[in-house]
């Protein structure tokens, strides 16, 4: 395919990008997420869970020079990073591409507008992360699970119900590797300032198929959490 196709294309769809990933814009879109949750969770406790939150390596050409050292991350192979927080189904809600594979997801979140401008979520609610994040209250109410070794039955217990609930982010991310097989599978082809536009166009892609019904199987794919 050209390339000029493909930068077309790609432009085109990020154009509608806040008319597809955007957050619960009614008190009742946002409770339908919260009951979500709890559902994933199997526990009452997790009824103010708005969302959850991960970051995920997309496979690129690093460009040539010094600079193409800070594209490789802890796995060795040089990447960006889509930082993603979804719904309880796996539609994406936010989305911030472009930091370089070699850092540290809290590092990403602290520089994200979900994070410094407190977008979301409402007050009384939060988002759930996995331990590669700080537990937070402010700006951003992140809720992680006991770091290890997990002590006592309760500890053990949350973490099980806050693992069901988070861990639809990763099927997110699954799903849409599954669907665009061709993009994130192997390195993108295009030239790295391009590969944001690229990955935000899958993701508006991916929420579109779900949102007539295409739901896709994720493809087994665990990354070991930091």
């Amino acid at each position: 395919m050209p390339r000029s196709t493909v930068h077309r294309v790609a432009e085109e769809v990020v154009a509608i990008r806040h008319q597809v990933i955007r957050f619960p814009n009614t008190p009742e879109d946002l409770e339908a997420v919260c009951r979500g949750f709890a559902g994933l969770a199997r526990h009452r406790a997790f009824l103010k869970a708005a969302g959850a939150i991960d970051g995920c390596h997309v496979r690129i050409k690093p460009p040539s020079g010094p600079d193409g050292q800070c594209y490789r991350n802890r796995k060795l192979f040089p990447s960006i990073i889509l930082q993603a927080v979804c719904d309880h189904q796996g539609r994406f809600i936010d989305t911030y591409v472009g930091w370089p594979g070699s850092v540290h997801d809290a590092r990403v979140l602290r520089y994200c507008p979900l994070y410094r401008r407190s977008m979301y979520p409402p007050p009384g609610h939060f988002i759930l992360a996995d331990g590669g994040y700080p537990c937070l209250q402010h700006p951003l109410p992140l809720i992680t699970p006991y770091k290890r070794p997990v002590r006592g039955v309760g500890a053990q217990r949350f973490n099980l119900h806050h693992s069901r609930a988070r861990s639809i982010i990763e099927r997110a991310f699954g799903m849409m590797k599954t669907r665009f097989r061709s993009i994130f599978l192997k390195a993108l082809e295009v030239h790295h300032t391009f590969v944001p536009h690229v990955i935000t166009a899958c993701a508006i892609l991916h929420n579109i198929c779900l949102g007539v019904g295409d739901i896709m199987a994720p493809e087994d794919e665990h990354e070991e959490d930091d």
